[in-house]
């Protein structure tokens, strides 16, 4: 499996029109930065790093690749010859997975030949921008949800890879499980679902239906009440179940009231320790709404995996420094209005104030500043080419989740809160 067309054409013609100039070789430092967060959030959480990682590992240009290229005259013959020989041999940087992000954070820094580095620019952005944008949406739900279990189930509402990747992300934002079972393979994110609606239908009654259940999965398992009518099936439930019932689904109606009725319910009947799991098109702010109401997890679909309306984090990719034709650094950024970026290599660290965030300061120049009292926040990702391995698969999965529990815990409390606002730290370059 390869990732080398998982780019835009312009990159390769880029490419072949550098090297003809002669400077497709000239040494060039990217970075990939938001230049503000979406509408109304005041953090964002970086993901996707290490699955960026490992399909850098896989973007090489076999035959087959070669072969199209050829056919549809993307480049020129000599420029395919590099091609079937690219592999990326650079340095990269960058803030590690899980860390909360703001404005102007140089999410990840490329270093290497422009040739090198450019062709990697599509492939960067589809995957930051879409695995950042369902963790930084995560993260506020998890937060809203009060310790209370989230489980990720938007498969259906995602490409096939695009549900996998959501997983990942939201499982690294505080989640703790997903439907995906790729997903949990892939990258050991705990798996659960049990039934939908259909099972019950394919069965002449509910109680057939429930009784099938429990006879496969145990009276541990989570039954869907709300197919029909909800009261008589919690009634139903518990008869077939017994009191030891693991769980009860809801997946429409006045969640709050309804939920509250069910509780008192289950208590009449003795099922005391059967939880209540709800699923009805969840957000943060129906989440938020329901802090009250006796629920004990959640499953969230749409919203999670579409960014709860900002499917894209915004995030770009841009030269900022290279060396020039007398092998100097120099820095580059562009000028278009309301485009403009900050040229030069960039430093930035988290200053704090009693261990909470107050300010993003990115430094400018050739070397990373002492900053006392403040916290780096680049990590070595890649070194001539070999991803950091920690940052891989599951471990780096793993890794990623810790990480963030660490930076979200860092924020001011004003961070947390669902209204709109301004970014919760100011981002400042020294």
């Amino acid at each position: 499996m390869t990732s080398a067309l998982l780019t835009d054409r312009y990159e390769l013609t880029m490419i072949d029109a550098a090297r003809k100039a002669g400077t497709a070789d000239r040494d060039c430092v990217f970075e990939v930065f938001a230049r503000r967060l979406p509408e109304g959030r005041r953090y964002g959480v970086v993901a996707g790093t290490g699955r960026l990682l490992q399909l850098i590992t896989e973007f090489r240009f076999t035959d087959a690749e070669l072969a199209w290229l050829r056919e549809n005259a993307v480049v020129t013959p000599s420029t395919l010859d590099w091609l079937a020989d690219y592999r990326f041999t650079g340095d990269m940087w960058g803030y590690q997975e899980g860390e909360v992000y703001f404005p102007g954070s140089p999410l990840l820094v490329i270093e290497g030949s422009f040739a090198e580095a450019v062709i990697l620019e599509t492939l960067t952005l589809s995957v930051l921008n879409y695995d950042t944008a369902v963790a930084s949406a995560a993260a506020r739900m998890a937060s809203v949800a009060g310790g209370r279990p989230l489980a990720e189930m938007g498969s259906r509402r995602a490409t096939e890879q695009g549900g996998v990747a959501a997983a990942r992300a939201a499982y690294i934002a505080g989640f703790r499980a997903t439907s995906n079972l790729e997903a949990g393979r892939s990258y050991g994110i705990p798996t659960m679902g049990t039934a939908a609606h259909a099972f019950t239908l394919l069965h002449d009654s509910e109680e057939e239906a429930f009784r099938a259940q429990v006879d496969a999965l145990g009276p541990g398992t989570t039954l869907l009440v709300d197919t029909y009518d909800v009261m008589a099936a919690v009634d139903l439930a518990v008869e077939v179940a017994g009191t030891a019932l693991g769980a009860v689904r809801i997946d429409s109606g006045d969640l709050p009231e309804q939920v509250a009725s069910v509780r008192r319910r289950l208590d009449e009947l003795g099922a005391t320790d059967t939880r209540i799991t709800v699923t009805n098109d969840l957000d943060e702010y129906t989440i938020a709404a329901l802090r009250a109401a006796p629920v004990d997890s959640y499953g969230v679909g749409t919203s999670v995996v579409t960014g709860s309306g900002h499917p894209a984090a915004g995030l770009v990719f841009k030269l900022v420094a290279r060396r020039d034709g007398g092998g100097e650094w120099v820095s580059v950024a562009k000028k278009s209005a309301a485009k403009a970026s900050v040229g030069g290599r960039k430093f930035p660290v988290r200053e704090k104030v009693d261990g909470i965030a107050v300010s993003e300061t990115v430094h400018i120049g050739d070397e990373a500043p002492q900053v006392d009292g403040a916290r780096p926040l680049l990590v070595e990702l890649v070194r001539a080419g070999e991803p950091i391995a920690r940052y891989l698969g599951p471990e780096g999965t793993a890794l990623a989740r810790e990480h963030r529990a660490i930076a979200v815990a860092e924020l001011p409390q004003d961070a947390l809160r669902l209204s709109r606002g301004e970014p919760a730290i100011p981002t400042v370059y020294a």
